[in-house]
């Protein structure tokens, strides 16, 4: 990975489907150089632009944290098979005490949430139990988290994040031709609006206007995700934990700046807190606990769930480098 790598991926979470013109001058090179650049991190799994909910989902649509045990020889098998259901856009094989597989969840609702679980997940052949919980507030996740490799003056020089509007706006209806839309730009953020407006039978021009009313109501976002070998964090681990009701805003003033923060949510349930860092090792695990409750004494940590693969994240299906090898497009809207 050269410096131009990195500085192109942190460019594009920042403004995921900005030209390659508008990004030379703020990044110093061509073109013609970010283009065959980015072709070959993507074609090599190593970062790619996908579409996620946007902002108003959290106000109509449910979160949830599942974590499923299951027999031994069963986790890898099982890890694949819950990776090609919709649901469960986010699948990550564990180490942990009671825990190992942990899967991300969305759903139009609560009710979206139990039919998946007790329909489609418990009966699995090789899953002995599982516990899930529903984030009531989200103060930090993957949308948001930034690489870190541009300097103060290329980041005023890209300006205002693009890749998610305000959580207001009116509701839409979404018909055919967008879930259309919505499934091509899971699979690559970046397609270009011609091929957009082939897929769905309408004009660039129609489906420009679509995407700006997608992105404004909230709808619709959108993020730059990458492989451990750009992000230089190959660990990953999840604190569970309980913190005083009245203190759990707290945390996004706490937990939620550092830089290694990948999601932070308060959830249901006993254990209220839920937070998960990308870490450079597993020396790190340790200093990131002890450096959180430093912060939040009346923070009790719970369970320490390690990253061991991540077989799928956000849609996208991963080989045991954390590399893109395929997609298998989410639905929660």
């Amino acid at each position: 990975m050269s410096e131009l790598d990195l500085a192109l991926v942190h460019a594009l979470q920042i403004r995921p489907r900005a030209s390659w013109t508008d990004l030379a001058s703020p990044l110093g090179a061509t073109p013609v150089t970010l283009a065959r650049r980015w072709d070959r991190l993507s074609a090599l799994g190593l970062a790619w632009v996908t579409a996620v909910p946007g902002p108003a989902f959290s106000r109509g649509g449910c979160t949830a944290f599942v974590f499923v045990r299951c027999a031994p020889a069963a986790r890898q098998r099982l890890a694949e098979r819950i990776g090609r259901l919709r649901e469960a856009v986010t699948v990550e094989l564990v180490a942990a005490s009671r825990t190992d597989l942990m899967l991300d969840v969305l759903a139009a609702d609560l009710v979206g949430v139990h039919r998946f679980v007790s329909e489609e997940l418990i009966p699995l052949p090789g899953v002995v139990d599982v516990e899930w919980v529903v984030a009531t507030s989200l103060y930090a996740e993957g949308t948001r988290w930034r690489l870190g490799s541009l300097d103060p003056s290329q980041l005023s020089a890209l300006g205002r994040s693009e890749s998610g509007a305000a959580a207001g706006g009116s509701a839409l209806d979404l018909g055919p031709a967008d879930h259309a839309l919505l499934d091509a730009l899971v699979r690559d953020g970046r397609t270009r609006l011609a091929d957009l407006a082939a897929l769905t039978g309408s004009s660039a021009a129609t489906v420009r206007r679509r995407l700006g009313r997608l992105t404004a109501s909230g709808i619709l976002a959108f993020r730059c995700d990458m492989a451990p070998a750009v992000s230089g964090l190959p660990v990953s681990v999840t604190f569970r934990g309980r913190a005083p009701v009245g203190e759990v805003n707290r945390l996004h003033r706490t937990l939620a700046t550092l830089p290694e923060c990948r999601l932070l949510a308060a959830v249901t349930g006993s254990a209220n807190v839920l937070v998960t860092y990308w870490l450079r090792d597993i020396g790190s695990v340790q200093q990131r606990e002890t450096a959180a409750c430093a912060q939040l004494p009346s923070l009790d940590v719970t369970d320490r769930v390690l990253g061991v693969r991540t077989e799928k994240r956000m849609g996208h299906l991963l080989d045991g480098e954390g590399r893109r090898v395929g997609t298998c497009p989410i639905r929660p809207w």
